[in-house]
């Protein structure tokens, strides 16, 4: 950060922010920029609005978006990249192939010929530089976080010298659906697409319900019939998928059992695994990104030279994921004793789901976790972000989200909590758009 941006943001809080070399000295010290709440929740109904949703919903889902937004170098920013890089050379190996896939389940091991869209590189920013935590292959609130830049932009008094990372709300929304354009030409090249589901357990309980709605909207803006489904309104016949009368062309699959392998699942699987279908994200991204038994992999030095990926890859990787590995029977006992530095996580987990910081856990958790398959990753602390003001200000811990596809990171958000994990339940928590210096 430029000493000329600190000071012009430092104008821009009045005596709040004081100058500062450090962006992320801002998160600590700087209030000003979105705590006018009116003014973000009057910016936010009236773009929720212009999309077709009620504005009622910043009421609704009151956590879903923080009051604040997030500074981050872009020093931070682009080693961040640089992981995401280094995990996409060490992916496309075939050694990493056989290893990922020999834990995956066996829909995983087709391949229907596309990266399997956007992906969601959750980093903790420590003292040291950033420090990848976790990959998940259907990352929420990439449309929502497009609208909460925007209504933050709107109500921000003075942002000189700063810019949302990578990339303006406003083009967001145009990265996102020619991500689907592309997994779409991936698999059915030079063929139109005409229809896409968008597909939940139960979509309308969904918290991230508002999402399906923009996305749908989206979709429809480019000539496109969508339709939010739960997957027990499929059906698989005449070598189509359907949903009542209309063929499905595409599946925009936000389900969590991401291996199809309930009965609920079972058109949709069929007709994935026949090609009659376009699906993304699809089971081999997941078994090949997201289960986090992949993250041993990509911790050990032995394993990633094996891979026969660049010495600066390996390095990376090295410095920015926290050393992970699998319980299993021989090690509980030593993982039990050294928890208060561990968090663990369920292998095919989702949304911080069965996550537990070690020293939170109780021995019947534990016992319970026996019959499950988890890994146990270094303890790295989340950064934090203030709130509330000077005299009054509590600290919110934060995780940065990267969107990536393909390698290339489209969008940054932050995640601000109380408690454990993220959990959308924080007053000023939620996703919280980020801000770095103007390149």
């Amino acid at each position: 950060m430029t000493h000329v941006m600190a000071r012009r943001a430092a104008e821009g809080c009045g005596n709040t922010c004081q100058v500062t070399s450090s962006i992320e000295a801002l998160n600590r010290s700087c209030y000003c920029l979105s705590l006018d709440e009116e003014a973000l929740r009057r910016g936010l109904g009236a773009d929720l609005g212009s999309r077709g949703l009620p504005g009622a919903m910043v009421d609704t889902h009151s956590h879903l978006f923080a009051s604040v937004p997030m500074f981050v170098s872009r020093e931070h920013l682009e080693q961040m990249a640089r992981v995401i890089g280094a995990v996409e050379a060490v992916v496309a190996t075939s050694h990493f192939f056989d290893a990922a896939l020999a834990w995956a389940p066996e829909i995983a091991r087709y391949d229907p010929g596309s990266p399997g869209g956007l992906l969601g590189y959750d980093f903790h920013l420590a003292a040291s530089g950033p420090r990848l935590i976790e990959i998940n292959t259907n990352p929420g609130g990439a449309l929502l976080n497009a609208v909460m830049g925007r209504a933050h932009r709107s109500c921000c008094a003075d942002t000189a010298g700063l810019a949302m990372a990578p990339m303006e709300a406003d083009a967001i929304e145009a990265a996102l659906f020619e991500i689907f354009l592309a997994e779409w030409h991936a698999q059915k090249k030079g063929v139109p697409l005409m229809s896409v589901a968008i597909v939940d357990e139960a979509p309308e309980q969904q918290y991230l319900y508002p999402e399906f709605l923009l996305y749908r909207q989206l979709f429809g803006r480019h000539g496109i019939e969508a339709t939010i489904c739960d997957p027990r309104e499929l059906a698989q016949t005449d070598g189509r998928l359907w949903k009542g009368g209309q063929p499905i062309d595409f599946v925009y699959n936000r389900l969590t059992d991401f291996a199809l392998a309930q009965p609920a699942q079972a058109p949709l699987a069929l007709a994935y695994l026949a090609r009659e279908v376009v699906m993304s994200p699809h089971p081999r991204a997941h078994a090949i990104y997201a289960d986090k038994r992949n993250l041993t992999l990509l911790c050990d030095e032995a394993f990633l030279r094996a891979t026969g990926v660049a010495d600066d890859a390996v390095t990376t990787l090295l410095e920015s994921i926290p050393r992970t590995e699998i319980m299993t029977p021989g090690n509980r006992n030593t993982l039990w004793a050294k928890r208060r530095q561990l968090f663990f996580k369920p292998a095919a987990g989702y949304g911080s789901k069965a996550a537990y910081r070690g020293d939170k856990l109780t021995r019947r958790v534990w016992e319970e976790m026996a019959h499950g398959t988890y890994v146990a990753q270094a303890l790295v602390a989340p950064s934090e972000r203030h709130v509330g003001g000077s005299e009054t200000a509590i600290a919110l811990k934060a995780d940065v989200r990267n969107y990536a596809y393909a390698g290339v990171v489209k969008l940054v958000a932050a995640r601000l909590y109380q408690g454990q994990t993220t959990n959308f339940r924080t007053p000023g928590g939620g996703f919280a758009p980020v801000f770095t210096e103007k390149p």
